[in-house]
């Protein structure tokens, strides 16, 4: 088992008179091979928070609404990680028909993951392949060798379609452009967010990470589309059929955003193994999700926080 200790800090300047409204997806996920041992959330500013998770994912999102003036969250958490592992020869692609229907959402394209367009590509490039994790591997392996990592090179309208054509990004834009190659031939795909566990300094401060879960045989498994970081250091905070649904923070309102602050630790002690890279495929969620609870803060939802101008979200950069 592998067990983190996450501290991440976000600031923010509330320049609307009347406040802004913010959904934050900052939580780490509870999922079956992913629990949280303790967490703590600090808020500058004394407002109430909503939260809810999402049955389907686990993803959890906390609301709130904050008043003008500086904004400061602190989130911490123990996270206790028991990755399910595979042999890699093991795991086969399953046909449309077999599918899990709550699988079936991700097949289809989305907003940032064209796959429509992308069928001729994928099919000259992948359709002879063995059909497996291998092939899986090396549409992640083709992504890597195709785009180059930049940081500041896309933005919030750069899709799969436009990463294929600059042939540069970052992490997002890699999954995404993995995630639209797989789907383009059947395969189910989605896109995770965490933080980018074991990345090179080179790159910048550690910051939110995406990846992309593929699903094969009865479960997700992990694909780290950038290769920046260490899959097995991976800590979920959300997954989604690509970067849409999974913002750390969509803003309602005219607020100055500060850089994030992150810090995680692989802890030591009996039965602890520190993050590694390693031949075996990696999951930590089956198919169907437990059934999760919703959840409210103490306080009521505030009634009074106005929805000002267009949202503003922050992606895993």
């Amino acid at each position: 088992m592998i067990r983190l200790q996450l501290e991440l800090e976000l600031d923010y300047e509330i320049q609307d008179p009347e406040g802004a409204d913010f959904i934050f997806n900052i939580h780490a996920a509870q999922t079956g091979q992913q629990t949280v041992e303790a967490e703590r959330l600090v808020l500058s500013q004394p407002v109430a928070t909503d939260m809810a998770t999402d049955p389907a994912t686990a993803t959890r999102f906390m609301r709130l609404h904050a008043e003008r003036g500086p904004l400061k969250l602190t989130y911490a958490a123990t996270v206790n990680i028991a990755h399910h592992m595979a042999e890699p020869d093991t795991l086969e692609e399953v046909p449309v028909r077999h599918l899990p229907l709550d699988v079936m959402p991700y097949i289809y394209p989305s907003r940032y993951c064209q796959s429509d367009r992308l069928l001729k590509l994928a099919f000259n490039e992948f359709g002879a392949l063995w059909q497996g994790y291998s092939r899986v591997l090396a549409i992640q392996h083709w992504v890597q060798k195709h785009v180059a990592f930049v940081s500041n090179t896309s933005n919030g309208n750069t899709s799969a379609v436009d990463t294929l054509i600059e042939q540069v990004g970052v992490c997002r834009d890699f999954a995404h452009l993995m995630i639209a190659l797989c789907r383009a031939l059947n395969i189910p795909a989605r896109v995770a967010t965490g933080t980018d566990y074991g990345a090179s300094l080179s790159l910048g401060p550690p910051d939110f990470h995406a990846y992309v879960e593929v699903y094969l045989g009865d479960r997700w498994y992990l694909f780290d589309a950038s290769g920046t970081g260490v899959p097995m250091g991976f800590l979920r905070f959300g997954t989604g059929r690509d970067a849409a649904d999974v913002a750390f923070a969509t803003i309602f309102g005219g607020v100055l955003v500060g850089a994030p602050v992150i810090r995680v630790q692989a802890l030591e002690g009996p039965g602890l193994e520190q993050p590694r890279h390693c031949r075996e495929a990696l999951s930590t969620s089956t198919a169907s999700m437990p059934s999760a609870v919703q959840g409210a803060s103490s306080s009521p939802a505030r009634a009074d926080g106005k929805a000002t101008g267009r949202a503003t979200r922050q992606w895993a950069t």
